[in-house]
């Protein structure tokens, strides 16, 4: 017996079908464009949702900002509708995991990443030097990543180099495949119906919500990749 010979499923699988079997799933049909587009804004606010459920390692990115004189602040646009981002800053940034400062020779030196309190401790925030901290502040529109010292004329032309994490892009056109890894296809059908459900049948939304939490938790269990870790005793030697 033949098998298909192909791993594309989730490629082919657009955003109608996501629809549609999402609907079949609480026993109904999408009849008109009204409920078509009722199941997409469902979608778009689910994968909003997400964002909360913790860190999607497919949305995490790796980029460099090229630093400017005197500047420590460096924005990040949700859009290019919403603003400029600075100089090869990118957008539909959602956070910033890590940050080193690169220097002309391409040397990495991390930074320390800390909050709005140890920034607004900093005596003096307009010291020019080789970074070493940075504090990062999330907008509606943008997020913006504030760096300590700033960056003096030795600095200029170097690089902020950082992982980010990225928004997860909007359904969009109804042909569009969705922009989530394989293993997240059974939990976002199974969110859609959940969401649905609330609408068109609530009497199924316990049970669509049951089935929907089970499935984003083995997927948020299995998303990522597996790091070896070593747990040593700690050993105490009595004191003569």
């Amino acid at each position: 017996m033949a098998t298909s010979g192909t791993t594309v499923f989730d490629k082919n699988f657009s955003i109608d079908e996501v629809i549609e079997e999402a609907y079949e799933r609480i026993g109904q049909q999408p009849m008109a464009g009204q409920e078509m587009k009722s199941a997409r804004r469902s979608l778009n606010i689910m994968f909003q949702e997400w964002a909360n459920r913790g860190l999607h390692y497919w949305e995490v990115k790796n980029n460099s900002i090229t630093l400017v004189n005197g500047q420590s602040v460096y924005t990040m646009f949700r859009s290019t509708s919403d603003g400029t981002s600075s100089a090869t800053a990118v957008y539909g940034v959602d956070d910033i995991l890590e940050a080193s400062y690169r220097n002309s020779s391409s040397v990495d030196f991390p930074l320390t990443k800390i909050n709005r309190s140890e920034y607004q401790s900093l005596s003096n925030k307009t010291d020019t030097g080789t970074p070493t901290q940075y504090f990062v502040q999330r907008f509606i529109d943008r997020v913006t990543v504030t760096l300590y010292l700033t960056p003096g004329s030795t600095e200029a032309g170097n690089f902020l180099n950082y992982y980010y994490v990225s928004r997860i892009q909007d359904a969009g056109s109804y042909t569009n495949e969705a922009d989530v890894p394989y293993r997240f296809v059974p939990c976002m059908v199974s969110g859609l119906s959940y969401y649905l459900s609330q609408k068109f049948a609530p009497q199924r939304t316990q049970e669509m919500k049951l089935l929907y939490e089970d499935e984003l938790q083995r997927a948020l269990q299995e998303d990522g990749s597996s790091s070896s870790s070593y747990i040593s005793p700690k050993v105490y030697y009595p004191s003569v």
